[in-house]
């Protein structure tokens, strides 16, 4: 029997989640952050565990590794020849669509993100901190040439949140204490901060990435599946069913889980 616990946030009683329930199956790809020979990996290996009907990437797919250029072409051209791609925004794709806004304002915090990476990976020259406004606007006009009318529009269309039955896949987390249809961007793709820390009482499972962990596991309600892949080379999924889901990893493994 459950009894009243404390956190950082208040107190609140945990609720003892029900198992996954999916409208649909589907598989749920983590952080890919510019390592395109990864999501050529993760993609194989899904294909063997699922009939990939259904594939939701949660976002972050450019910076601080060296193919942001191909892993976003690629996620477009997917998306473009199968209906059942989902591709969500992580705040590293929030960054790139301010840097082209604003440059000056914003080029220099992106960089330290690993926007240079990602300008790299488009051809364009790495700009500095310090460097006049002149330099930051000509870089982004060289971006936005180099990614084209069509890609620049499918990132700034990129939607925060899908949802499945009993299931909200985002990129960062969510506020616990308001329903998805009241979620502020800022929330699913940067994250809140009470998030970690206290149990949603809707019964809706969130599927995130975001922030590294070193195992999947399921917890409180909460499902994160970012194993850092630009810097460990391991990028993750889960293929999630009724009966429960599955981890899948480019290390070959797939490892079979329970809802709770």
């Amino acid at each position: 029997m459950f009894s009243f616990s404390s956190s950082k946030f208040g107190f609140y009683k945990p609720l003892e989640f029900p198992a996954l329930k999916p409208d649909v199956d589907f598989c749920a790809i983590g952080d890919i952050h510019g390592r395109h020979d990864l999501l050529l990996q993760i993609t194989d290996q899904l294909a063997e565990v699922s009939d990939m009907r259904q594939l939701v990437f949660l976002g972050d797919y450019i910076d601080r590794g060296p193919e942001s250029a191909k892993v976003l072409r690629s996620l477009f051209e997917l998306q473009a020849q199968f209906s059942g791609v989902v591709c969500l925004r992580g705040n590293h794709e929030e960054m790139l669509l301010n840097f082209l806004s604003h440059p000056y304002e914003y080029g220099p915090m992106w960089q330290q993100f690993g926007g240079r990476q990602t300008l790299a990976s488009f051809g364009v020259a790495p700009v500095f901190q310090g460097d006049p406004k002149e330099e930051w606007m000509l870089a982004r006009d060289s971006l936005y040439r180099a990614m084209g009318d069509d890609l620049v529009g499918w990132v700034a269309d990129l939607p925060a949140l899908w949802q499945t039955g009993n299931i909200a896949c985002v990129h960062a987390g969510a506020d616990p204490d308001i329903s998805f249809l009241l979620q502020d961007q800022q929330s699913l793709t940067w994250g809140h901060d009470a998030f970690p820390y206290k149990q949603r009482q809707d019964g809706i499972w969130v599927i995130h990435g975001h922030t590294i962990v070193k195992e999947i596991g399921a917890h409180q309600g909460r499902i994160g599946i970012d194993t850092g892949a630009y810097a460990t080379g391991l990028l993750s999924a889960i293929s999630v069913t009724a009966g429960g889901y599955e981890v899948v990893t480019t290390r070959k493994q797939v490892v079979s889980r329970q809802s709770a």
